[in-house]
């Protein structure tokens, strides 16, 4: 896992302690790293601590008053972060497993796939990889800071039932080799899918916000 620059980016750094349980002080303060790779920026909130990242000045993130308290999500601070016309995401709940390891009984999709997920994944993520069967598809990529991140989707979210959610995230968890760290990002009032990654081992880290500012990145 590694940023699009080669380097490990500061905030893998964080999201892979908490994997291991090394959460940062809760002490309210933000922690401001570099912007992420292809043009985002976010804002993740631990317990008690904040990692922002960020191309604007570290001082002038921290004379806007955020806390790790709930500050750095608060609206009028991912405004100042986006600027007045950049993209600010959803509030996900960040969570965490550890690959299965295969074999698969997923197949990968054709490359010529289409679907709002995979539209979404392609936006945010690179090397992104597709993976379904008749119940439903995920995509498998580079995520933020370079983390592997993993989505689901079912055909027919609506009318399924929830056991193949579940068993579609198992299944997917089996493209990730064993014992390795994978994310998802997880809108909490996506409550049936929340529960569906909870219910796979998906641990809270904590939450976070994608940004895309409308200012040049450095």
């Amino acid at each position: 896992m590694h940023s699009g620059t080669g380097r490990r980016h500061p905030l893998l750094g964080y999201l892979l302690d908490a994997v291991e349980g090394r959460f940062p002080s809760a002490d309210g303060r933000v922690t401001v790293v570099p912007a992420l790779p292809g043009g985002l920026e976010a804002s993740v909130a631990f317990t008690g601590h904040a990692v922002v990242a960020t191309s604007l000045a570290a001082e002038d993130v921290r004379a806007q008053g955020p806390d790790g308290f709930g500050g750095s999500l608060a609206p009028g601070f991912l405004r100042y972060l986006a600027g007045p016309g950049g993209e600010i995401g959803t509030l996900d709940v960040t969570l965490a497993a550890r690959g299965a390891g295969g074999p698969s009984r997923l197949a990968p999709l054709p490359e010529g796939t289409e679907h709002p997920r995979i539209v979404h994944a392609r936006s945010l993520r690179t090397h992104v990889s597709l993976w379904g069967d008749q119940r439903g598809l995920v995509t498998l990529a580079d995520g933020a800071a370079g983390r592997r991140e993993l989505s689901i989707e079912l055909w027919d979210p609506a009318g399924g039932p929830a056991r193949a959610g579940r068993s579609l995230l198992a299944d997917a968890l089996t493209l990730v080799p064993f014992g390795e760290p994978v994310f998802a990002a997880v809108s909490p009032g996506n409550a049936r899918s929340l529960r569906a990654f909870l219910a796979c081992g998906f641990q809270p880290l904590g939450s976070e916000v994608l940004l895309r500012p409308d200012r040049p990145q450095g």
